[in-house]
């Protein structure tokens, strides 16, 4: 059921943060309906669909045709939550804006996902995540000293800034409608949102402990007891031993324990340390180090790819990533104890159909 279970959602067909954002807010039990082109909409009832897709009722419908706004209005009507991720103007121009929206129902929550934001010199500029990230300081961080910045796939901007604050936006309406009794919008921008996840980094430079230059902080690979490290097959194994008790027990793991190194904070000495890290690690495989240092405080774990990770006996045990024979999934996140919600996506799942979404919320057919 999920504890979202009685929330009716409008999905208007995107890419990246919107159907991200559909799909966590269906997981949690929301009866969601996805609006796109007739065309597209039989594409996808044969599993054609856009990324992140799959679980959800989709239903064709031309919004250049009165009878597609007629069914379209009917279904905003009926919604608690509207959720969109067009350039601004394209739903105003379509008439089915918030102010036309709002009028039809009140109590509609109209959350909106961009890149730049509905305001702003940009706000009707295209653009992808990288771009986004490119501009608020968050991918110049991304990277070693010396080298040029990693995007980090997709996940900072499209899914961390847009996805996430929009969720976090929808809900926090929902809560606030049950005082005021009215909807609003929620105006979620990547590019906001991405730096509102810089936070730490802004307080450690407000305070001196954070340099703009990549790769030679604490956290950005510039301290050598947080990086990753190449180990004798080619693999490699994470090192986050921040802390100093957990720092301790990382030197007394990989047998560096007494050894005559510099303190863990001189930054002048950090390649030093790194070297010396650097070639005890390769000195064992990525395996080795695993099963030697499981069950410590050492903070090292494997790198593990996608395949494997599936495998991994805590990913198993937790359901992170769920298996159903060749087929991998993200499991559902977060977790409830009362009202546990589902992974969409499995491919077992069987939601319902459109008509019957239809039919439960009162909206002829067209």
């Amino acid at each position: 059921m999920g504890p979202l279970n009685g929330i009716r959602v409008v999905e208007f067909t995107g890419i990246g943060p919107g159907p991200m954002a559909a799909m966590l807010l269906a997981d949690l039990g929301a009866s969601v309906i996805r609006l796109d082109r007739p065309t597209a909409a039989e594409a996808a009832r044969t599993g054609r669909g856009p990324h992140m897709s799959a679980g959800r009722p989709v239903l064709g419908v031309d919004l250049k045709t009165a009878e597609g706004i007629r069914t379209t209005r009917e279904l905003i009507a009926a919604a608690d939550v509207l959720l969109e991720g067009f350039r601004p103007g394209v739903m105003e121009r379509l008439g089915i804006g918030p102010e036309e929206c709002l009028e039809l129902n009140p109590r509609l929550v109209f959350a909106r996902i961009t890149g730049w934001g509905q305001e702003g010199p940009l706000a009707r500029h295209p653009g992808h995540d990288m771009n986004y990230i490119s501009l608020n300081g968050a991918l110049h961080g991304f990277g070693r000293a010396g080298q040029a910045p990693v995007p980090p796939a997709n996940l900072v901007g499209d899914f961390g800034g847009g996805a996430m604050f929009a969720v976090t936006g929808v809900l926090s309406a929902l809560m606030e409608r049950q005082t005021s009794g009215r909807g609003q919008v929620v105006d979620a921008a990547m590019i906001d949102g991405s730096a509102f996840l810089m936070s730490m980094v802004y307080e450690d430079r407000a305070r001196g402990a954070w340099s703009d230059e990549r790769g030679t902080n604490y956290l950005d690979t510039g301290a050598p007891w947080y990086d990753v490290y190449e180990c004798a097959d080619g693999r490699y194994v994470s090192v986050g031993c921040i802390e100093p008790q957990f720092y301790a027990v990382f030197l007394e793991g990989v047998g560096l324990a007494g050894a005559d190194l510099p303190d863990q904070w001189d930054r002048s000495r950090w390649p030093e340390l790194r070297d010396r890290f650097a070639e005890v690690i390769r000195t064992r495989t990525r395996d080795e180090w695993a099963g030697l240092l499981a069950g410590t405080d050492a903070c090292v774990q494997p790198v593990l790819s996608m395949s494997e990770a599936a495998e991994h006996p805590h990913v198993r045990a937790r359901g992170s990533v769920a298996r159903k024979g060749e087929y991998r999934y993200p499991g559902p996140a977060p977790r409830f104890g009362r009202t546990p919600g589902t992974a969409t996506r499995d491919p077992e799942f069987t939601g319902p159909a459109a008509e019957d979404v239809l039919k439960e919320w009162g909206v002829r057919p067209s």
